[in-house]
C-alpha cells in the first residue's frame, strides 16, 4: 500500500481525459477497428490506470461515420451529427470489451439514454467509477448535434476536474505548420492559449478551445502511437506540446 501510494505521489497527473480520434482505431486497414491498433491504445491506457492514474476517455467516430461527410452526400445535419454520436458509441464499446479482455474495469458513460449500452453520464457516477478504480470511457459526444468530439473531450474533462486533457494524435505536438506538408514546420515544447490563437495553429476548434481556455484547463498535443508516450507525459517527461494559460 505504500509503495502504491509512492508511486502515485511521483506521477505529474493523478486524473486526465484522453481524447482519441476515430481515425486512430483504423489503423493500417483503412477503415473500422483494427483489433491489433485497438489493443495497443488499451494495453498502454492500463499499464498508466494500474500506476494509479484516473482514467477518462472520449474517442470521436470518425472511422465509422462522420456527421459532416454525411452532410456533403445529402444527410440533414442533425441527423448527421446524430449518427457521428452513434459512432462514438461503437468506438466505446470496443475500447471497454478491450480494456476487460485485458484484465482492466471499464465502464461507457453515454451522453444519452442507452440503457443496455451504458449508463447515462453524470459527474456524480463518473467520479464513484474513477476512485473504484474503472476507467470511464464517455461516448455520445455532449449529446447534442453541432459540437466536436473535441468539445466533447473538453466538457468532460472539465466536469470530472481533470489535471489535464491529453489529445493523442499521429504526429508528436504542436507545429508552426502542417509537419507532413512543410518539413521546415517548427515545434513547440510549451505555447499559451492566446499564441496558438494567434497564430492560428489550430489546436482544436475555437469552441473547444474557448471552453478549456476559460476553465484553465491545459492540454498535451502528443503521438499516441508511440508506444510508451503515455506513460511518459503521466511520469513526467516532456513529451509533445503543452498549451497552457500563461
Amino acid at each position: 500500500m505504500m509503495a502504491k501510494l509512492k508511486n502515485i505521489n511521483m506521477l505529474r497527473y493523478r486524473r486526465i481525459l484522453l481524447k482519441l480520434s476515430g481515425e486512430s482505431l483504423m489503423g493500417e486497414q483503412g477503415y473500422g477497428i483494427d483489433p491489433l491498433q485497438l489493443r495497443s491504445y488499451c494495453e498502454q491506457i492500463l499499464e498508466v490506470a494500474q500506476m494509479g492514474v484516473e482514467v477518462g476517455i472520449v474517442i470521436g467516430g470518425g472511422n465509422i461515420f462522420r456527421g459532416l461527410k454525411g452532410v456533403d452526400k445529402g444527410f440533414d445535419r442533425v441527423k448527421g451529427d446524430t449518427m457521428g454520436m452513434l459512432a462514438t458509441v461503437i468506438n466505446s464499446i470496443a475500447l471497454e470489451s478491450m480494456f476487460e479482455t485485458l484484465g482492466g474495469k471499464a465502464r461507457v458513460l453515454t451522453a444519452i439514454e442507452m440503457g443496455p449500452v451504458g449508463e447515462r453520464f453524470s459527474k456524480t457516477r463518473a467520479l464513484d467509477l474513477l476512485r473504484d478504480g474503472f476507467i470511464i470511457i464517455c461516448s455520445g459526444g455532449t449529446g447534442n448535434p453541432f459540437f466536436t468530439t473535441d468539445t466533447a473531450a473538453v466538457l468532460r474533462a472539465v466536469e470530472i476536474e481533470a489535471d489535464v486533457m491529453l489529445k493523442g494524435t499521429r504526429v508528436d505536438g504542436i507545429y508552426s505548420a502542417d509537419p507532413e506538408k512543410y518539413p521546415e514546420a517548427v515545434r513547440y515544447e510549451q505555447i499559451t492559449y492566446d499564441e496558438a490563437l494567434e497564430k492560428n495553429l489550430n489546436v482544436m476548434d475555437l469552441t473547444a478551445f474557448a471552453l478549456s481556455k476559460d476553465n484553465q484547463l491545459p492540454i498535451v498535443v502528443f503521438d499516441m502511437n508511440k508506444k510508451g508516450n503515455l506513460k511518459k507525459i503521466i511520469s513526467g517527461e516532456n513529451i509533445g506540446t503543452l498549451v497552457k494559460i500563461k
